[in-house]
Parts: C-alpha cells; sequence; structure tokens
C-alpha cells in the first residue's frame, strides 16, 4: 500500500516525522539563512530564534541540528551555531553532486516501483506545473509556486528509491534556495550574476521552459518503466541547472 508523499524529501521512511514546531522553524531559518536575510559569519542563538518565531528552544535546537547537516550553519563549541559562509563555488560542487545522487535515486525509484497511488500524484504535479506555464504569466509569486511544484517533484522521486543513504547524502547537497531562481536569490550566486539576469520577467523565463520539458521527459521515462533513461534525463536535468549558473557567472 502507498505511503503519502511528503513535501520533505528527506522526511523518514519509518513513519516518523518531526514535530510541527522543529518544521516549522527549520522552514523559516532555512529561508533566512538562503535568501540572505540572515549574513554569513551570524550566530544563531536558540534563545532568540524561539522567542522571535514563538517556540520553546526544543525545536530550534532540533533545526539547527539538521541545518548544520544540511552544510548552511557550522557549530562551534564556545560559540555555537553560526551561518556558514558559502560560496559560487560551494553552490556548483553541491549540485554536481546531487546530481549524480539524485539521478541513481530515479533509477531506483523505477526499479522499485511506482504503486499507483504514487504515480498519479507525480504525473499530477508535473500537470499543475505546466499549467501554470501555459498560463503564460510570471511573477514573484508565479515562481514560488512553481518551484513548489518543482521541490514536490523532485522529493517525491528520491523517496520512491527508498534508499535512505541516498536521502542521507543528498541532505548534505542541499545548501542554495530551494524556493526560487537561485541566480535571483542566493547572495553567494546573485554577487556573481549580472543584474539583467536577475529581474522577474513578465512570462516564464527559458530555463522554466526548458525544466518543465526535463520533468515531462522523467515521467514518461517512469512510466514507461525505462531505468536508464529516467537516470539518464534526471542527471542531465540537474546539471543543466548548474551549467546555467556557471555561465550566468561569467556574463559580466
Amino acid at each position: 500500500m502507498a505511503r503519502s508523499t511528503p513535501s520533505d524529501p528527506y522526511a523518514r521512511d519509518d513513519g516518523q516525522r518531526a514535530e510541527p514546531a522543529t518544521t516549522t522553524v527549520l522552514t523559516r531559518v532555512r529561508e533566512l539563512i538562503v535568501t540572505g536575510q540572515i549574513a554569513a559569519g551570524a550566530r544563531l542563538a536558540a534563545e532568540s530564534i524561539a522567542q522571535e518565531l514563538g517556540v520553546s528552544r526544543t525545536p530550534v535546537r532540533s533545526a539547527l541540528a539538521v541545518l548544520a547537516v544540511e552544510g548552511l550553519v557550522s557549530y562551534h563549541v564556545n560559540r555555537g551555531y553560526m551561518v556558514r559562509d558559502i560560496r559560487l563555488r560551494d553552490i556548483l560542487d553541491a549540485i554536481e553532486a546531487r546530481a549524480v545522487l539524485e539521478s541513481r535515486a530515479c533509477g531506483l525509484s523505477v526499479d522499485y516501483g511506482w504503486a499507483a497511488e504514487e504515480l498519479e500524484q507525480l504525473q499530477a504535479t508535473v500537470a499543475e506545473a505546466g499549467t501554470i506555464i501555459a498560463d503564460g504569466a510570471w511573477s514573484e509569486e508565479i515562481e514560488r509556486r512553481w518551484y513548489k511544484l518543482n521541490r514536490d517533484f523532485h522529493s517525491m522521486i528520491v523517496r520512491v528509491s527508498r534508499n535512505m543513504a541516498i536521502r542521507s547524502a543528498i541532505r548534505m547537497t542541499v545548501i542554495y534556495p530551494v524556493f526560487g531562481d537561485v541566480a535571483r536569490l542566493c547572495p553567494a550566486v546573485a554577487a556573481c550574476v549580472p543584474m539583467r539576469h536577475r529581474t522577474i520577467p513578465a512570462a516564464p523565463p527559458a530555463h522554466i521552459l526548458e525544466s518543465q520539458a526535463d520533468h515531462q521527459r522523467i515521467l514518461d521515462a517512469v512510466v514507461a518503466e525505462d531505468a536508464p533513461r529516467a537516470e539518464q534525463e534526471m542527471l542531465a536535468h540537474v546539471m543543466r541547472s548548474r551549467d546555467r549558473l556557471a555561465a550566468l557567472a561569467t556574463r559580466r
């Protein structure tokens, strides 16, 4: 029997989920860090965060421990948790590592087999994202909606691989934004990208159209139960995002 698919690709498979308060803190602090609202080198005091978010210190400490595993913060015995100084090279390397891990997860998901309910959910996610693009409009809000579906798409594939080692390894590569265009939102990338490439266009940009087409090809391979093709398509898909960032950073 298929289990419901969580939005977090790193949720545990044994049915145990993080407490709601921890999830809330984790999501909020992660977003503040990757969008630069909390600067590199800033100290993350559990007491201050707990007070600001209206929670106890326990879920804050749990969330900070997860962020340390993800590579967004570092822990020092005498100074506590601090935001890491993430560079463009770090992000490109992380995406490349994720490409290898996630492509293998995609192939394993086909080998393992998709339950009917899981496959229907994957198809619905691709279709909904396609509808957003077909509408022809683009804005910060629309971008965020599309990227939420993008995250759900990748999350489902990694989860259905049923490989906890891969899922744990992928956690170490999530050091760039998943809330929108990394070239616009991540300070480490934006600092290297000309302003003209950081503006939000009125219509879906080319890299979104390309990504949506990639998702459809990956889905087609999954439906066809073609594991090698699914794996190859996923590898090419994730690497395209890396190549785009590297190319944008050289356009001075």
